[in-house]
């Protein structure tokens, strides 16, 4: 069966059951109109309460019972018409309950009414569900079932076989996504080559260090061998014990770091070059698919001193940050100070604790307000790193009125 088919089928099944709901529905309006008037005559009879009307009369007029909270009856009259089905109102005075005004609406009447209504709300429920498991059918056929050759894709891929293309099918929904997965493997080839032939050259370099920092340390550790044979003064083999001591360290400390990867030192390497601050506004115009931002007016135009990549990490460790823990609109405002260029990210989230403002930009800090979420609190500590190696800075503080500000300030070349 083809797809304009199906599709022209389940809106069909759509308008008849809005159809038929919209008929079950109206078969309630008798039942409201009753509820309607209970209420229309609740109202009237504490206005006539409220003016001095005795209460036998307004019984009378209205067939209905009247109990006061002051009668030394009235728990047990209450409980008596709620346990016999009748309809209990509040009598109101001033915001306050004084009594109840029960109408002697029988309890198999709205045994009947009650039914109903059961009945319609299973007949809804069953037709939803029946509704959503043709939704569940359509997205299948139109859009689970053609990311089967995505899933085998991507099992190549996760083992490492990235040499198998992905095929691009007709009439594919998803053609041009498919087609974006195909370079994506294409980029992640060259990536690996790469990162090889990085490792090697990596290891080269290792290697090379660990000849040339080790050597010295072996002399000393060789010269303090020495002394301990030529001397025998207690004081001159006590220190150099000490320096053998040391020297030991130092030698494990050496071999620790070589054994540790170097990928955090290339991460932390920023090289600021002269750039335009319109690369602020395509930074900002990104930020869109973390939630929604407001700017305020726009990016001043110059030339600014940054790391481009850097300068797009900080941006988006903030954002990600306030859409993270804020979860309100982003607000960004430009201003030009002397030769910088400053930048103000604000959120309508509750703040920040005013004791835990100067440790936002240390390294692995958390702050409260963090707990149940995922992070690492490296965000604000690499953004502050960041800029101040590209000349700039970073300060973190609560907004007046409420919310969390963090400023920006960016070098003018």
């Amino acid at each position: 069966m083809k797809v304009r088919y199906i599709a022209i089928v389940y809106i069909l099944v759509l308008l008849l059951t809005g159809f038929y709901l919209t008929n079950r529905i109206k078969e309630r309006e008798v039942y409201e109109i009753d509820m309607l008037a209970l209420n229309t005559m609740t109202d009237e009879i504490t206005q006539a309460l409220n003016s001095g009307k005795d209460p036998e009369d307004l019984e009378k007029n209205y067939k209905c019972s009247i109990v006061l909270i002051s009668d030394t009856t009235y728990e047990s009259e209450n409980s008596y018409y709620i346990r016999e089905g009748y309809s209990v109102f509040d009598y109101m005075k001033d915001g306050k309950i004084e009594g109840k005004i029960a109408f002697s609406a029988r309890a198999e009447e709205y045994r009947i009414r009650e039914n109903a209504e059961k009945k319609i709300i299973i007949e809804v429920l069953a037709i939803a569900m029946l509704l959503g498991l043709g939704v569940l059918f359509v997205v299948w056929y139109l859009f689970v079932r053609p990311f089967s050759d995505l899933k085998m894709f991507a099992e190549h891929v996760s083992k490492g076989n990235l040499d198998l293309p992905l095929k691009m099918r007709k009439r594919n929904y998803f053609g041009a996504f498919t087609e974006s997965f195909d370079r994506m493997r294409e980029e992640l080839k060259r990536a690996s080559e790469r990162e090889i032939e990085a490792s090697r050259s990596k290891k080269e370099l290792v290697a090379e260090l660990s000849h040339d920092i080790k050597t010295p340390v072996s002399t000393i550790k060789a010269t303090c061998e020495v002394m301990e044979v030529k001397y025998d003064e207690p004081d001159i083999l006590e220190k150099v014990s000490v320096i053998q001591a040391k020297a030991a360290s130092v030698e494990r400390l050496i071999d620790n770091m070589f054994k540790a990867t170097l990928d955090e030192l290339e991460e932390l390497k920023v090289e600021p070059t002269e750039e335009s601050s319109q690369i602020l506004s395509d930074f900002i115009s990104e930020l869109r698919f973390y939630g929604t931002v407001e700017q305020k007016n726009d990016v001043p135009e110059c030339l600014i001193l940054a790391d481009k990549l850097r300068l797009e990490q900080v941006v988006d460790n903030i954002a990600g940050n306030s859409f993270k823990y804020a979860g309100t609109p982003l607000e960004i405002e430009f201003s030009e100070k002397d030769d910088e260029v400053h930048v103000l990210f604000m959120d309508r989230g509750p703040g920040v604790p005013e004791d835990e403002l100067p440790l936002l930009t240390s390294k692995f800090y958390r702050g409260s307000l963090a707990a149940g979420k995922d992070g690492s609190g490296l965000g604000l500590y690499l953004a502050s790193i960041f800029m101040d190696r590209m000349g700039g800075g970073l300060e973190a503080r609560n907004r007046e009125g409420g919310g969390f500000v963090v400023e920006i300030v960016v070098k003018k070349v």
